[in-house]
C-alpha cells in the first residue's frame, strides 16, 4: 500500500544511539587524574580559590567545599557530565532562590494539597544503581555503562581532591605550629 506522498517514503528517520553522545573521550579516563602535573595544576588553582573564600563576604557555610568542587570541575574542563553539572549548579541554585521569592509573593492557597504517587519497590541492583546515579552529579538519567564511566572518573577526581586538600592542610598546620 503505497503512500500518495513520495517524500514520505524517501525520508527515513535515523535512529540515534543515546549513548553515543554521552561517551567520555578516552583522554579523560581515570588515569588522567593520577598524573603529578594534573595534581599540581589542581592544587594551585585550589589555593587561589581558597584565598577568595577567606575574604569577608565571600560565602557562608560550605563555601570551601563549593570552591573545591568548582575548581575540580573546571580542571575536568567540562568533558564529563559530573563536571558540567557542578559548573552549572551555581546558576541553578540562584534560579531556585529567585523562584522561591516569587512563590512567597504569590502566597499559594492553603486548601490545595499534593498527593504523592505510591512508591514501587525496585529490585536490589536497580535501587543501588539509582542511588549511585544520585551520588554522581549530573548522572540521574544516564545508562548504566555511562554511569559507571562517569563514576570511575569522578572517584579518581575526588581522590585527587583529597590528596590536594590533605597536603594543603599539612602545610597550614605546619605554618601554624611554626614560629609566630
Amino acid at each position: 500500500m503505497g503512500s500518495s506522498n513520495p517524500d514520505a517514503n524517501s525520508r527515513k528517520r535515523r535512529k540515534i544511539d543515546p549513548d553515543s553522545q554521552t561517551r567520555i573521550p578516552p583522554e579523560t579516563g581515570p588515569t588522567r587524574w593520577r598524573t603529578e602535573a594534573e595534581q599540581q595544576i589542581y592544587s594551585s588553582k585550589l589555593m587561589d580559590a581558597l584565598r577568595h573564600v577567606r575574604r569577608p563576604g565571600s560565602g557562608g557555610h560550605g563555601a570551601v567545599r563549593d570552591a573545591a568542587d568548582r575548581v575540580l570541575a573546571a580542571s575536568a574542563r567540562g568533558r564529563t557530565r559530573w563536571s558540567r553539572a557542578i559548573l552549572t549548579n551555581r546558576l541553578s541554585l540562584r534560579l531556585a532562590q529567585i523562584n522561591r521569592k516569587h512563590k512567597k509573593a504569590a502566597k499559594p492557597s492553603a486548601g490545595k494539597s499534593r498527593s504523592r504517587k505510591p512508591v514501587k519497590k525496585l529490585p536490589p541492583v536497580e535501587s543501588k544503581v539509582k542511588v549511585l546515579s544520585r551520588l554522581v552529579p549530573g548522572c540521574r538519567k544516564v545508562s548504566l555503562p555511562n554511569l559507571l564511566e562517569e563514576t570511575t572518573d569522578y572517584i579518581a577526581a575526588l581522590e585527587m581532591q583529597v590528596k590536594a586538600m590533605t597536603f594543603l592542610t599539612g602545610l597550614l598546620n605546619a605554618g601554624a605550629a611554626g614560629p609566630a
